[in-house]
């Protein structure tokens, strides 16, 4: 009886340290991202955020190349279609709010003709594959799509989600740690996953909600710069035809499906009418003469 008597206080005494060491982690981190705030330099909203500006530039300028590489890399400069995402993308950096920002912007066309994507790196790089530059038809379509990307550098969406993943691992890592036994450390396996796949999910969700936004920044660019921003539903609808549509459940997805999306796009117009004289701009092929 006395030996029991000694070992379950041994194992209360040890949960008790476990469960005060990830409380303390979770202090730490809930500490660490409340107290890492930021102003948005453009929207002047309080952001929680791990890097400045000028490191988000840095890290963009640094990846790129990476990034270039994984996608058949970058067009020849000489190319007319990589001058001409080139040039919308100047032209929207000079004509919108993104001109007082201090993201350097650059804009590159990637020589991935299979993959219909197009992203943003933080601090300004900007990417579109030709295989989503071939689908488009006009350029008030290109103008959505660089947009779009542009507002989620304008809006730090990558410096949140990096200081989001900093707290969620720190959480993790509390679970972990409150239900690790040392007498039987499988014991700690199921929180552990599931502490794990619920930090990622909310992340999934935070960028699900990302993408909207940059939807509405899209809508924003699109108008200061004079092109109708009616266009960037033609871009979900080739999206959608494209296979933007992602077959998992839209918990596990980390875009909202192109029907959600225009439903979206459709509901701010209608709040935003349009102004007269907005326009679609060329069609892309007699821009590059094919």
């Amino acid at each position: 009886m006395g030996i029991f008597d000694q070992n379950n206080n041994s194992s209360s005494g040890g949960f008790s340290g476990r469960f005060i060491s990830a409380l303390l982690i979770v202090v730490l981190g809930l500490f660490m991202y409340f107290c890492q705030e930021q102003e948005n330099p453009v929207t002047g909203e309080q952001q929680h955020v791990s890097i400045s500006p000028s490191e988000e530039i840095k890290l963009g300028l640094q990846s790129a190349p990476a990034m270039s590489q994984k996608m058949g890399g970058e067009l020849s400069a000489s190319d007319p279609r990589a001058q001409e995402v080139k040039k919308m993308g100047a032209f929207l950096v000079t004509h919108t709010v993104a001109s007082h920002s201090p993201w350097k912007f650059q804009f590159h066309l990637l020589a991935d003709t299979k993959m219909i994507n197009a992203f943003a790196l933080p601090g300004g790089q900007v990417f579109i594959t030709l295989g989503l530059l071939n689908a488009l038809q006009t350029e008030a379509q290109l103008a959505g799509v660089l947009s779009h990307e542009m507002g989620h550098v304008i809006e730090r969406h990558s410096a949140q989600q990096i200081a989001k993943g900093q707290l969620g691992a720190l959480l993790v890592s509390a679970v972990t740690v409150a239900s690790t036994d040392p007498q039987n450390r499988e014991g700690a396996y199921a929180p552990a996953v599931i502490a794990s796949v619920v930090n990622q999910m909310a992340q999934l969700r935070y960028s699900r909600k990302d993408e909207s936004q940059a939807d509405e920044w899209g809508l924003k660019l699109m108008t200061e710069s004079g092109y109708d921003p009616r266009a960037m539903i033609e871009v979900m609808k080739i999206l959608k035809s494209s296979g933007g549509k992602e077959s998992s459940p839209e918990i596990f997805q980390t875009h909202p499906n192109p029907d959600l999306r225009i439903k979206q796009i459709e509901a701010y117009l209608e709040q935003h009418p349009p102004a007269q004289g907005l326009r679609e701009g060329r069609k892309l092929k007699e821009v590059f003469g094919s």
